[in-house]
């Protein structure tokens, strides 16, 4: 094999990583868990919503104005359980376990909870607890 044969194949390989890489992307939901619960980049809490249902956002109107809805783009990737969801006005919002999840207006800083328990219908979302018997979560 020549230098000039192997340099054709190392720049086939790369192209086609490259490809791989583009279709392949990682998900890139804008939230990790701080503290025992699920915020977002700016670490504000993140919470769900009884009245909704699993891939479906119930809250419109003056509700989302209260709980702004952590928004989502087409670009973003879903994956594990991370997924979007599509709201009636056509936006993408972003849910956890198929749960649409919001902000809460009165929640001020990084850490505020303020949110959690309002009308017993909003809940923070809960960081999951190792089961330690080997049972799984």
């Amino acid at each position: 094999m020549t230098l000039r044969n192997l340099r054709s194949i190392l720049i086939g390989c790369t192209l086609l990583l490259l490809a791989a890489c583009a279709v392949f992307q990682l998900p890139t939901a804008p939230v990790k868990f701080s503290n025992g619960v699920l915020v977002n980049n700016a670490g504000m809490t993140l919470y769900t919503y009884d009245k909704d249902s699993r891939g479906k956002s119930n809250c419109t109107g003056q509700c989302a104005t209260n709980w702004p809805p952590l928004k989502a783009t087409a670009s973003d990737k879903a994956g594990g359980y991370y997924s979007l969801v599509t709201r009636d006005d056509g936006s993408l919002q972003w849910a956890y376990d198929g749960m649409p999840l919001y902000l809460w207006v009165k929640d001020q800083k990084p850490g505020d909870k303020t949110g959690d328990g309002v009308n017993k219908v909003w809940h923070v979302v809960s960081e999951p607890v190792m089961d330690n018997s080997g049972g799984g979560y």
